[in-house]
């Protein structure tokens, strides 16, 4: 396994920080999820007017890009045009940086539509974005998230995609905490489709003023109540060769622990617990 830090952990940081960081710690690669101010890289001079700058500076640091995260949500009929717009941009970037995994979202109106219905349209969104120039070439992620958190409605909409493009990002922290699935029990029923992974750890404080609406409040990595220990152990157990992402929510969550913090105790955490 690799490890990588997602940007979405670190939005003030500027490349050098974030590229000194990552290796500094022994991160293996970086996740772009925005960068600065901007959440779509596509729109960033620094993955555009200054791509080739970026590119020679994560070299110099050692470093790869393990994956580009969208906003893509590819259960919304009426968003297609908007799906293949964003798509049309991440491609040639992603063929630039040498990226092969791209993260998109499942979403849906799951109140107006059966999750049959919603990946169906999932399954047509995806062959859509397939067809444009280079799709072909990359691995498109759908994550467990939103809808699509437990192992049996990932399958469903799994069934819907084309096997040779698809794949899982497994969010440990949704399936557990969202779920109420055990690593092995995801593992069991979907981990021949997970190819990549994100991790967080959080405690159940439901009083706690930043509780999000289940109650759970994210803190450092092996600080918390989620099984993230047991995921690791069960991914390294399998064999498991893929990227495990941190993915900090700093930009979302501004409580968290500051990235200078949090980078390294996961760094610390993933050793210790693979010791």
């Amino acid at each position: 396994m690799r490890i990588s830090l997602s940007t979405l952990g670190c939005p003030d940081w500027d490349l050098d920080t974030i590229c000194t960081t990552a290796a500094d710690n022994g991160f293996d690669g970086v996740d772009f999820r925005g960068y600065r101010e901007e959440i779509d890289v596509t729109q960033h001079p620094q993955f555009t007017d200054r791509l080739v700058e970026t590119m020679a500076r994560l070299a110099d640091a050692g470093l790869t890009v393990s994956g580009l995260s969208t906003s893509i949500r590819i259960c919304f009929a009426d968003k297609r045009e908007e799906n293949l717009a964003e798509a049309r941009r991440y491609i040639p970037l992603a063929h630039e940086l040498g990226v092969d995994t791209i993260r998109v979202f499942g979403v849906g109106d799951a109140e107006e539509h059966s999750l049959e219905e919603l990946a169906r349209v999932g399954g047509e969104t995806v062959r859509d974005i397939l067809a444009l120039d280079g799709a072909a070439d990359l691995r498109w992620l759908v994550e467990t998230h939103d809808n699509w958190t437990s192992s049996a409605d990932c399958r469903l909409l799994l069934d819907e995609l084309p096997d040779d493009n698809t794949g899982i990002l497994w969010d440990v922290g949704h399936t557990t905490r969202l779920g109420g699935e055990s690593p092995a029990e995801t593992l069991d029923a979907i981990g021949d489709r997970i190819e990549y992974v994100h991790v967080k750890d959080a405690v159940y404080a439901p009083d706690d003023e930043n509780a999000k609406d289940d109650g759970w409040v994210f803190v450092l990595p092996g600080e918390g109540e989620l099984p993230i220990d047991d995921a690791l152990r069960e991914l390294d157990d399998r064999g498991y060769d893929g990227w495990v992402v941190h993915e900090h929510e700093k930009r979302w969550q501004p409580y968290v622990a500051d990235p200078e913090v949090a980078y390294p105790a996961f760094a610390e955490w993933y050793r210790t617990v693979l010791e």
